[in-house]
């Protein structure tokens, strides 16, 4: 009964008191008061928040951790995310994740300096540049795709998928970019087609100024390598498409990165979308 008269004074104050300071009036951790007025629920409301949390792990194929699926249910309802991560748990509805396979360089002909130094901030639009290539084994042949993300939101701006992971490949994505403003960073790995003479060429041609990795630093390019840990961990491995047609392979990535830039919300983008955040705060 002690819980349930705690919950009632802090449902009554809380218009006028934080509830933070309340629970320190009444000694007691703000979890314990959670708990309490959790336990208190209508068990149907229960069970309508538990179904509404499934909804939503099951709507994005269990690619959303609590955190965002906590910002997608406070869209419609105050709930606390200890509760849904709870919730989440008891069902087996976690986010699931796969390790990215890192791929081999190849020897440098040109190396750059490490201009961006893993500071994957940037102000505005197009001022800071990543891109990579990763393996796409997945169909009846090897793929590769090479991409480029604007660190300033996330959002893929740039994509080409082929069967040879060379110069070409590299090129026509780069060929992608539209104008680009005065001071622009691209950073890579070392690998041997970002070192190559042509490719460097481009860069220069597009007043774009290259920014590499300390050799066997994945790290140091974190930003775009996790994207393609995602895309893989939210498709191919969730979806067990490990061994499809390359029809489908290619079609996969495609909506994927529609979805990352459209839809996918993140964390540090106020719980928006890499196009959405782009549209709101320009």
């Amino acid at each position: 009964m002690v819980g349930q008269a705690a919950v009632e004074l802090v449902e009554l104050l809380k218009v006028d008191i934080p509830i933070k300071r309340i629970c320190m009036y009444l000694g007691i951790p703000r979890s314990t008061y959670y708990r309490w007025k959790w336990k208190s629920i209508n068990p149907y409301s229960k069970h309508k928040l538990e179904q509404r949390i499934g909804e939503l792990c099951k709507t994005n194929k269990y690619r959303y951790g609590y955190r965002k699926i906590t910002a997608l249910i406070r869209m419609e309802q105050v709930v606390n995310q200890k509760v849904v991560q709870r919730v989440m748990q008891k069902y087996g509805w976690q986010c699931r994740v796969k390790v990215k396979k890192r791929k081999k360089t190849g020897q440098p002909y040109h190396v750059a300096d490490n201009l961006l130094n893993r500071n994957f901030t940037a102000n505005k639009p197009l001022e800071k540049l990543v891109t990579d290539i990763t393996y796409l084994p997945f169909g009846n042949k090897q793929l590769y795709l090479s991409s480029i993300l604007d660190v300033y939101n996330g959002e893929i701006i740039a994509f080409t998928i082929d069967s040879k992971q060379d110069t070409t490949l590299v090129l026509d994505t780069l060929s992608q970019l539209g104008d680009i403003p005065v001071g622009c960073i691209l950073h890579s790995d070392q690998g041997s087609v970002y070192t190559s003479a042509d490719y460097q060429k481009a860069i220069k041609g597009k007043g774009i100024t290259m920014s590499m990795s300390r050799k066997g630093t994945p790290a140091d390019n974190a930003c775009i390598e996790s994207f393609h840990a995602s895309l893989k961990s939210e498709t191919f491995y969730l979806d067990r498409l490990t061994c499809t047609t390359t029809a489908i392979v290619e079609q996969t990535v495609r909506d994927y990165i529609s979805y990352y830039n459209n839809i996918r919300i993140q964390t540090k983008l106020n719980n928006q979308s890499p196009i959405n955040y782009r549209k709101l705060v320009g």
